[in-house]
């Protein structure tokens, strides 16, 4: 089921094309009643959303692209919300999962947390609780999708560069001069220079700072 006007999942997108993408809510949920409800308060809140009765159906439908987060029941039949989660994980989802949990299933919760999931809430759930929840999920994806598709960038940057621009950029990364370069690598002080100003020009950088920092973001995700 779709609700609020939300488009169905359907073609990934890549993270650079989702900015301009409105959110959704997906429901998880075999129970319908349960569904309406929620469905009831967020679209009073006006917050897209959609709705499954079975894990598998959504994932049959997932688009990794589409921006918003999974509001979950985690104790159902087939699929578990954990067993979901862990699918999710597997396939490097980055979508935030709130689980619904009744009071037998809070351990199962924190393990859910353990892997990643972005909050639980006990049933029945208050509706401002609800809604606080979903939009700090939001809000967390969109910084998140931003944060990757920025690290995409500078990595195609990094990687459009060639070897021997490698080399300059890597030494210039650990504070090496332009005549240490040159003679780490053999080559002449103006040939250092040159590949000095390609790879600031190819990395789209004006100071060593920011090269720097772009390195530091690199390994931090590798």
């Amino acid at each position: 089921m779709v609700h609020a006007g939300a488009s169905p999942l359907s073609v990934p997108d890549s993270m650079e094309n989702v900015s301009d993408r409105k959110p959704i809510v997906v429901i998880i949920d075999d129970d319908e009643l349960l569904i309406k409800l929620l469905s009831t308060v967020l679209t009073a809140a006006g917050i897209a959303h959609q709705s499954h009765t079975a894990p598998q159906a959504f994932l049959d439908s997932y688009n990794p692209g589409q921006p918003g987060c999974l509001v979950s029941d985690i104790h159902m039949p087939g699929m578990s919300g954990l067993a979901l989660q862990q699918h999710l994980n597997l396939l490097g989802a980055v979508s935030p999962v709130i689980f619904l949990t009744g009071t037998a299933d809070v351990s199962m919760a924190v393990e859910a947390m353990r892997q990643g999931a972005f909050d639980f809430l006990e049933k029945p759930v208050p509706n401002q609780a609800l809604i606080a929840c979903v939009r700090r999920a939001i809000e967390y994806d969109a910084s998140n999708r931003a944060q990757l598709a920025q690290l995409g960038r500078i990595r195609a940057r990094f990687d459009s560069l060639t070897r021997r621009e490698h080399d300059v950029y890597r030494l210039l990364a650990e504070g090496f001069a332009n005549k240490q370069i040159a003679a780490q690598l053999n080559i002449a002080g103006r040939t250092v220079e040159l590949y000095r100003a390609r790879v600031m020009e190819k990395m789209n950088v004006r100071s060593l700072a920011q090269l720097l920092r772009m390195r530091i973001e690199l390994e931090k995700r590798t």
